[in-house]
């Protein structure tokens, strides 16, 4: 297994269909409670321990995974105000080694319970035409609102996994 990427990395090239689109919003939907789930038990140094060589702690992923679900919240509303608004990228690596990303990790698991409930209700509220609504990442290009969804549930799934396989293999 590739300790970076567990679940692969993302990829679709097929049509955004509505069964489809649900399923991702159904992933998102659940995400809070699975990446709880997976951090249940674990104690500080547990926390502390990157998930990978080199990689992230337990405690930094997820509070990654707050920082970065908000910056994608904030980028759908700006697709869908704006006509092809250009967002500011961030350098994650960076946000990983402020104070913040040292703090109790239960700070981050409501913050994206709260965030994800209203994520959710935003994405299901989106028509077709919405989701053909674009942003403009200058390190990836234009992406599509329905396609931004699949990104942020594979997101999801990513870093969960990042924590379930380093409990697989250490055995906790």
């Amino acid at each position: 297994m590739d300790l970076r990427y567990p679940v692969g990395k993302f990829n679709h090239d097929g049509d955004l269909t509505s069964s489809l689109i649900e399923s991702w919003i159904k992933e998102i939907e659940g995400a809070p409670a699975l990446l709880r789930e997976s951090v249940a038990g674990l104690g500080d140094e547990q926390l502390d321990t990157s998930y990978r060589p080199g990689g992230w702690t337990v405690r930094q992923v997820v509070h990654h995974l707050a920082d970065s679900h908000i910056n994608s919240y904030v980028r759908f509303k700006l697709a869908l105000t704006e006509d092809n608004p250009t967002i500011k990228p961030y350098r994650e690596e960076k946000r990983a080694e402020l104070p913040d990303s040292k703090m109790p990790i239960e700070v981050s698991l409501l913050l994206l319970e709260s965030l994800h409930s209203r994520w959710v209700t935003l994405l299901r509220s989106l028509s077709p035409a919405d989701l053909e609504k674009t942003f403009f990442h200058p390190d990836s290009g234009e992406i599509k609102v329905g396609l931004n969804i699949g990104i942020y549930a594979w997101h999801s799934r990513h870093h969960i996994a990042h924590i379930t396989s380093l409990r697989e293999r250490l055995g906790w």
